[in-house]
């Protein structure tokens, strides 16, 4: 057993899947746990991996272990938890040490906790870690936030147990202090309204066209050859095709109607509004699961079935996922801005291309049009809006269809209403600064010459 070259605290799924993952990646690895009965149990399940993890009874025994200037990757709960350790875990520290917190902790928090323990001589690092288990035991995506000098220190570590893109590794430098955090704010934000997206356009083809769960699970799998080919379709295919060995029934149909959430996606609608930037696609998948838990209300039912199209909706949900990725990548941009950040757009699509949740063929076509797209708009990227004009108008049709049944769309129809706003060459925001003047004297700009105007109402 070689000395650890770096130790993770927090043996439980994500801290235990992926001290293996370093293990098999040959790097030897120090871990604790705040119930050090965990251990044994944990070392026995290693195997032949063990004799690359020091099991250590307490946070003592962990920096003990571990060579300076020490490395320490938190595996926590976000929030309290992550300051409480970090004031465990800073009397047994020297100047040089980096602690890396790798949970979906609010990128405010980062910036807070990066700037209290620069001061002290010790490094911080928020890591936002996308895969779920399986990731992160085989290879997750990686979003860094921190110093360089803390970038060179865990590079060497973090590469090979990376997933990878046609051998590319799946984890790069997103900027200082809270950078890399709040790129996983977004990648989660654009993940709730990936699966938004796809449920309703399972909703059409349930309550609407009256299909099963196998038929719709088959169609989906179909759909997982083509361009929307990504890991949530496969697994919503493998989903909807899984019976449930006791009633015989598709598992799905059994499944409460009530959806949870742990924050991320609130906080990317958060983040997108004190931005000043439109989350609209994200907020309505928030909405959504808010809404699956309300009562239901008496008398709202669909107007009747219709038939829907399977190639009408593929390239909906292909246009509604662009414009959920397009809103995203907009957020990240402004808040490159905000804080000086120095986003590489183009690198983030690129390090989600495997590994992570949303990774998908989609993020393979942006990668190139954001390394082109300059400091525009980019949905005003020849490639990205011609994309986008071939798929709209199936999405407009679909949602149409599902107005006229009655059936919800509600991130579909965000989708829509984005481009449509975007479309008119005159929108009606003219009305809402003439009220503006009329009550508060806000001003408003004349169309037929410069300067701030006002009008006696």
């Amino acid at each position: 057993m070689g000395q650890p070259r770096i130790g993770l605290y927090g043996l439980g799924t994500m801290g235990s899947a992926l001290a293996l993952n370093f293990a098999g990646r040959g790097i030897d690895i120090a871990v604790a746990n705040r119930e050090a009965e965990w251990l044994a149990p944990f070392l026995d399940r290693a195997g032949p991996l063990a004799d690359r993890i020091t099991g250590c009874a307490d946070p003592a025994a962990l920096v003990l272990s571990l060579p300076r200037p020490r490395l320490i990757l938190l595996m926590i709960p976000s929030g309290a938890p992550v300051d409480a350790m970090i004031d465990t875990f800073l009397p047994l520290l020297s100047p040089g040490d980096t602690l890396i917190d790798a949970g979906n902790s609010d990128f405010h928090d980062t910036r807070r906790r990066t700037a209290a323990l620069t001061g002290q001589g010790i490094g911080f690092v928020g890591l936002g870690v996308s895969g779920g288990e399986e990731g992160a035991r085989n290879g997750p995506s990686m979003m860094l936030g921190g110093s360089r000098d803390s970038w060179s220190l865990l590079r060497p570590l973090l590469e090979p147990i990376a997933a990878r893109f046609q051998g590319d590794p799946c984890v790069a430098h997103m900027g200082p202090d809270g950078a890399g955090h709040f790129v996983k704010t977004v990648h989660n934000g654009i993940e709730y309204a990936d699966m938004q997206m796809i449920a309703e356009v399972y909703g059409l083809m349930r309550d609407g066209a009256g299909w099963g769960a196998a038929r719709i699970g088959a169609l989906f799998a179909e759909w997982d050859k083509g361009p929307l080919r990504s890991f949530l379709v496969e697994t919503t295919a493998r989903v909807l095709a899984a019976v449930d060995p006791e009633t015989g029934q598709p598992m799905v149909d059994l499944i409460r109607d009530r959806a949870g959430q742990k924050g991320t996606g609130r906080w990317t609608v958060i983040e997108a509004l004190r931005l000043g930037q439109s989350a609209s696609v994200i907020e309505a998948a928030v909405a959504a699961r808010g809404w699956s838990g309300l009562p239901r209300l008496s008398g709202a039912k669909p107007a009747g079935q219709r038939q829907f199209q399977p190639e009408q909706l593929e390239n909906a949900l292909q246009a509604g996922r662009l414009i959920a990725h397009l809103q995203g990548f907009g957020i990240m941009r402004a808040a490159a801005e905000e804080y000086g950040w120095p986003l590489d757009l183009a690198r983030v699509a690129e390090i989600w291309r495997a590994g992570c949740i949303i990774r998908s063929d989609l993020l393979d076509r942006l990668a190139p049009i954001l390394r082109g797209a300059g400091d525009g708009p980019i949905y005003l990227a020849p490639e990205a809006a011609d994309l986008l004009s071939s798929v709209l108008p199936a999405l407009r049709a679909s949602v149409s269809q599902a107005v006229a049944t009655a059936l919800p769309v509600p991130a579909l129809s965000a989708a829509l209403a984005w481009a449509d706003s975007l479309a008119q060459p005159r929108g009606t925001a003219n009305l809402i600064q003439a009220q503006r003047d009329a009550f508060g004297r806000h001003g408003f700009e004349r169309i037929d010459r410069p300067g701030e105007a006002h009008f006696d109402w």
